[in-house]
C-alpha cells in the first residue's frame, strides 16, 4: 500500500510570523496522522515553517528549487540551500510557475534531478490546460510532461518522486475534476511510469491530484485506486479544512 501524502502549497501568502502560527496550529491538528504531511511556504517563510514545526510529523517544503548549484541567478534558491535550511520537499513545475515565470519540461527535469542530487523529495507537477482537454490532447501532454520530467532520472531515484496532476483549468478556479476524471489521468500518470521503468515503481511512485481538493470533495478523491494524495491550495491556509483533508487521507 503507498502511503498517502497531503501537502499544502501556501503560494504568496502569509509574513514569517504568520506562518509561524500557521505551521503551529497544523502540527496541532495532523498529530497521528497516518499520512505524510507536508507544508511548503513561502522562501521567506521557510526558517519559521521549520522551527515550528521541529520534533512533529509535519515536513516542510519549498515552492522551487533552481537547477545550479550558484551563479548569477538572481531571485534563485539552489537545493544545498534548501537542505540547509531544514526542508525535505519540494515543488517542481506548478502551473503557475509555467503560465508566469517561463518554467518548461527541461527546466522542469533539470530542477528534478537536481533537488534528487541534493537529497529533496520533488513534487512534480503536470497537467493539461482547458485547450487541451477540450481538443482531446489531455492524455498527450500528461504523459509528455510525465516522460520530459523523469527523463535521466534512475528507477531508484524516481521512487522517490511524487508526481501531482494538477489540471490547469481546476487551479484556483474553484473547478475541480470529477473523482473519476482526476482518477482516470492520475491512472495515465502511472501507466505512463510503468512504460518507463515498469511496476516495481509504477506500483510504489505516489499521484496526487492538485485542482482544488477541498474540505468537502476530498474524501471522494482519495478513496480512488491511484489518488495518493492532495497538493492543496487555498485550503492549505485554513487548519481546519486542512486537518479535514489530512483526515480523508487513510
Amino acid at each position: 500500500m503507498r502511503k498517502k501524502i497531503i501537502a499544502g502549497n501556501w503560494k504568496m501568502n502569509k509574513t514569517p510570523s504568520e506562518a509561524k502560527a500557521l505551521a503551529e496550529a497544523i502540527v496541532t491538528k495532523a498529530e497521528g496522522a497516518s499520512c505524510d504531511v507536508v507544508i511548503c511556504p513561502t522562501a521567506i517563510c521557510i526558517p519559521a515553517a521549520v522551527e515550528a514545526t521541529k520534533g512533529s510529523n509535519v515536513a516542510v517544503g519549498a515552492q522551487n528549487v533552481h537547477f545550479k548549484e550558484s551563479g548569477a541567478y538572481t531571485g534563485e534558491l539552489a537545493a544545498n540551500m534548501l537542505t540547509e535550511a531544514g526542508v525535505k520537499y519540494v515543488i517542481i513545475g506548478h502551473s503557475e510557475r509555467r503560465q508566469y515565470f517561463g518554467e518548461t519540461d527541461e527546466t522542469v527535469n533539470l530542477r528534478t534531478k537536481a533537488a534528487l542530487a541534493a537529497g529533496l523529495l520533488p513534487i512534480v507537477c503536470v497537467g493539461e490546460s482547458l485547450t487541451e482537454r477540450e481538443q482531446g490532447i489531455m492524455d498527450d501532454t500528461v504523459r509528455r510532461q510525465t516522460k520530459i520530467a523523469l527523463l535521466g532520472v534512475s528507477a531508484e531515484d524516481a521512487k522517490k518522486v511524487t508526481i501531482a496532476y494538477e489540471p490547469v483549468w481546476a487551479i484556483g478556479t474553484g473547478k475541480t475534476a470529477t473523482a473519476d476524471q482526476a482518477d482516470e489521468v492520475c491512472g495515465i500518470i502511472r501507466e505512463t511510469v510503468k512504460t518507463l521503468y515498469g511496476s516495481e515503481v509504477s506500483d510504489v511512485i505516489r499521484i496526487q491530484y492538485g485542482g482544488s481538493m477541498n474540505a468537502g470533495n476530498a474524501a471522494e478523491l482519495l478513496a480512488k485506486p491511484n489518488i495518493d494524495g492532495g497538493l492543496i491550495g487555498g485550503a492549505s491556509l485554513k487548519p481546519d479544512d486542512f486537518a479535514v483533508i489530512i483526515g480523508a487521507a487513510k
